[in-house]
């Protein structure tokens, strides 16, 4: 649920034209009982209140007032006690089965307004399932594959999986001069062929990289390139590596470390020239094969 909006499964546009969750627990809180028209006679930025309100875990009391302004009237009604936080309700703990478990400890990550969102929906199995999927999966933290129940790191078993082509693209930035960057390329420095050296550094990186990187499996690679992309202008060189292997892990770890490398390798042979030039975003851009398919970059995280 976004912080101050409806939930995803409820199907909420952003006009509001029927009441989310969230505003009806800010409307229990304040003992108020609204009709679909009375909702919709407020002012939608008073609705947007109602709902923002709702998703807090303190309710202002001059809300009150907005919700009395509506027509048809709000009926008065007993203002319901909150949720037990420590444990979810018996009854819809029952109504999610085995297949959606809902322990003590993911509900108490819960806010108040997601508590209240689950219980409502306890009686009603068809909109349950979402609910739970969008709220619990938020709530719970990621598994880490590389850590067993009790916290130890270990190699994830791959036995099982069948062999696929992999594929995988990293990045990485190395920042420093124009001048710098325009030396890379007429091979003015006195290192020599800068991006030569890089590349077969960043290539062998990559076939050692379970020697790196102590979690990693040995894989099959079946390429690897290295590119670079100079930016004089902002004295910048963008380095891409790209894995492929036929296995039954990914590779991504194998562009990261080729990518890393190569910067590095970058770095060693212009520092005489700039000491401070510096290596930044290291990253991976797409994977191709494996359960995932193909995935790719989203846009720039908030």
């Amino acid at each position: 649920m976004p912080r101050f909006g409806p939930y995803g499964f409820e199907g909420i546009d952003e006009t509001l034209p029927f009441v989310p969750l969230a505003a009806r627990r800010a409307l229990d809180r304040l003992g108020r009982k609204l009709s679909l028209e009375g909702w919709r006679s407020i002012p939608l930025d008073d609705r947007r209140r109602l709902v923002r309100a709702g998703a807090d875990e303190q309710l202002a009391g001059e809300l009150t007032a907005i919700v009395d302004r509506a027509v048809p009237a709000p009926a008065p009604m007993d203002v319901p006690g909150e949720l037990d936080r420590s444990a979810p309700p018996r009854e819809l703990v029952a109504a999610l089965g085995s297949s959606r478990p809902l322990d003590d400890a993911t509900w108490r990550l819960l806010r108040s307004v997601d508590r209240y969102a689950l219980a409502k929906y306890a009686d009603r199995s068809d909109k349950l399932v979402n609910a739970y999927d969008e709220i619990v999966g938020a709530a719970r933290p990621p598994r880490l594959t590389h850590l067993s129940g009790a916290g130890e790191a270990h190699m994830v078993d791959v036995g099982a999986k069948s062999a696929t082509a992999r594929r995988a693209v990293a990045t990485a930035r190395v920042r420093t001069t124009p001048s710098v960057i325009a030396a890379i390329g007429a091979g003015g420095l006195a290192k020599g062929e800068v991006l030569a050296v890089a590349r077969v550094a960043g290539l062998l990186a990559a076939k050692r990289t379970p020697e790196l990187i102590p979690l990693c499996h040995p894989v099959q690679t079946t390429g690897a390139t290295l590119e670079f992309e100079p930016d004089a202008m902002r004295g910048e060189l963008l380095v891409r590596a790209t894995i492929e292997a036929f296995d039954r892990t990914g590779v991504e770890m194998e562009a990261m470390v080729a990518a890393s490398v190569a910067s590095l390798t970058v770095y060693d042979m212009i520092k005489s020239a700039d000491r401070w030039a510096s290596i930044e975003s290291v990253r991976l851009e797409a994977k191709h094969g494996g359960k995932s398919g193909d995935v790719r970059r989203p846009g720039e995280r908030s």
